[in-house]
């Protein structure tokens, strides 16, 4: 499905973004595994390790994607070494939780410069780069928060929601580029976050979710997968929900 393509996941050295680089290189894709600060260095290495000892491509770049120098730095960097970008993949976030009442403006300017304005920045250099090819896809991550609100998430929740706003945009921008622009919105997801919730609100939180069960990151890198395929070309715009039914 993605034989041949160059793909971007920001933010991808652990948790659901190092699933989709994981995932993607099984489809035959080649991946950039990037990372925002020295600290994470470590763990994307071995992201790219593990990729490479599968029989995949994948080389580790560091960009923080509130920095448009180094995402551009980033794009060239990629291009250098593979020759091309065809998938872009805004998987970068944080979370600074708070209610509304105790959060700091700071936090607040914080999660939105890293979730909104990062995925602003990372589109607007890959889309050029691709329109200029005449072939792209972008697949931005929103969330349930930010289609229905979440208490003590207003930073995130007003990032996340942004997101399908500048999601659709970018897709009537360039759909005549031939680049599509869709996003996905996650659920209740594994992650190492998820896994230190204490196992009594775990199983509250599962039993609301139709479904009965956590999502995993491959369900999120399955999606994106489809998204950033030749098979999804006439879809933009869009927001795939992947969330169990919890929001219908």
């Amino acid at each position: 499905m993605l034989k041949d393509r160059v793909a971007i996941i920001t933010g991808s050295s652990q948790g659901i973004g190092a699933g989709i680089a994981r995932y993607f290189t099984k489809l035959g894709a080649s991946v950039v595994v990037n990372y925002p600060f020295d600290s994470e260095a470590d763990k994307a290495n071995e992201v790219v390790k593990e990729i490479i000892a599968n029989g995949g491509k994948a080389i580790a770049l560091k960009a923080n994607v509130a920095s448009e120098e180094e995402v551009k730095q980033m794009v060239e960097d990629t291009v250098k070494e593979f020759g091309k970008l065809d998938i872009l993949v805004n998987n970068a976030g944080i979370t600074r939780d708070s209610s509304v009442k105790k959060m700091s403006v700071e936090n607040f300017k914080m999660v939105i410069d890293t979730n909104l304005v990062g995925s602003f920045i990372t589109s607007k250099v890959a889309a050029e780069v691709m329109a200029a090819q005449g072939y792209g896809r972008i697949i931005n991550t929103s969330s349930i928060a930010g289609q229905e609100g979440n208490f003590g998430q207003a930073n995130y929740a007003a990032s996340k929601a942004g997101v399908l706003g500048l999601t659709k945009t970018l897709a009537r921008e360039y759909a005549r580029k031939g680049v599509t622009v869709n996003a996905v919105s996650p659920g209740f997801i594994r992650t190492p976050m998820t896994d230190a919730i204490p196992e009594d609100i775990r199983t509250n939180m599962i039993n609301e979710i139709p479904v009965k069960r956590v999502g995993e990151p491959e369900d999120i890198a399955a999606a994106a997968a489809f998204l950033g395929s030749e098979q999804a070309g006439f879809i933009t715009g869009q927001l795939l929900p992947i969330n169990g039914g919890l929001n219908m």
